[in-house]
């Protein structure tokens, strides 16, 4: 017993002081990343989504001081033009998963724009920005900025949630995505992943683990809005429940 207890301790000692060094390194790193963008701004975006792509590759290398490791299946269709629709369930998304996708136009809230520097930097990328209670109007402005961006042979990213839903929440589908899906006419690729449980939200600890992220079956155009809202929730639903599935197991075992 009490050498079960000493091995917990030492193991949540190991985490945080893992985390500390993570956090230590990926804050400066960040801040060397906003200052060097300070004069890249007025520069081309390919420069600005550039330097972001090294900030969310140097992130991953540090994660594995953290004991975070990557997992990538199926196909993610990086020599096509789609319409990426990804669970959020941390800050990885944001600055891991698009570097990976080589930095497709996110769709983001709004409120984040007027973050110091970092807002700005999002504009330069390319980002589309949605007033989330702007109701039809925002969906209006939302297909219109789909459009251009897909008449420049960009792929897009967008959380069809509309928030970070936290490991085996439940959170409805917002219709967003259709407004991409039927804008554009491209291909969905449904991504099933579970950073949340290395990554969780609002937390200074990242847990030693495996980010698992599932590229599933991408959902081909023309569909109606019914059906392919079903698809969608369907197959990331699916791909979560099968990821989620060793986590619980652990859960059970420990607990």
């Amino acid at each position: 017993m009490i050498a079960a207890l000493s091995f917990c301790a030492y193991f949540a000692g190991m985490v945080y002081l893992r985390s500390f060094i993570f956090n230590s390194l990926f804050y400066l790193m960040t801040a060397l990343v906003v200052m060097l963008l300070l004069p890249l701004l007025l520069l081309p975006s390919s420069v600005v989504r550039f330097v972001a792509r090294c900030w969310g590759w140097l992130t991953a290398r540090l994660l594995l001081i953290a004991g975070v490791r990557h997992r990538f299946q199926g196909d993610m269709a990086l020599d096509q033009q789609v319409i990426y629709a990804a669970k959020h369930q941390s800050a990885w998304e944001t600055i891991v998963l698009v570097g990976i996708l080589r930095m497709p136009v996110t769709v983001m809230k709004r409120e984040l724009l007027f973050l110091p520097l970092i807002g700005l930097f999002f504009l330069r990328a390319g980002c589309i920005a949605v007033d989330r209670a702007g109701g039809m109007r925002a969906l209006r402005e939302l297909r219109k900025a789909a459009v251009r961006h897909w008449r420049h042979g960009r792929s897009l990213l967008i959380f069809p949630q509309g928030t970070r839903v936290e490991p085996g929440a439940s959170h409805g589908y917002e219709v967003g995505v259709f407004a991409l899906y039927d804008a554009t006419g491209l291909p969905v690729v449904p991504v099933a992943l579970n950073s949340g449980h290395v990554w969780p939200r609002n937390s200074w600890t990242k847990r030693p683990g495996i980010v698992d992220v599932r590229f599933l079956p991408p959902i081909a155009p023309g569909l109606s809005r019914k059906v392919f809202m079903g698809e969608l929730e369907r197959q990331i639903e699916a791909g979560m429940a099968a990821i989620d599935t060793p986590h619980e197991q652990q859960r059970e075992t420990t607990g």
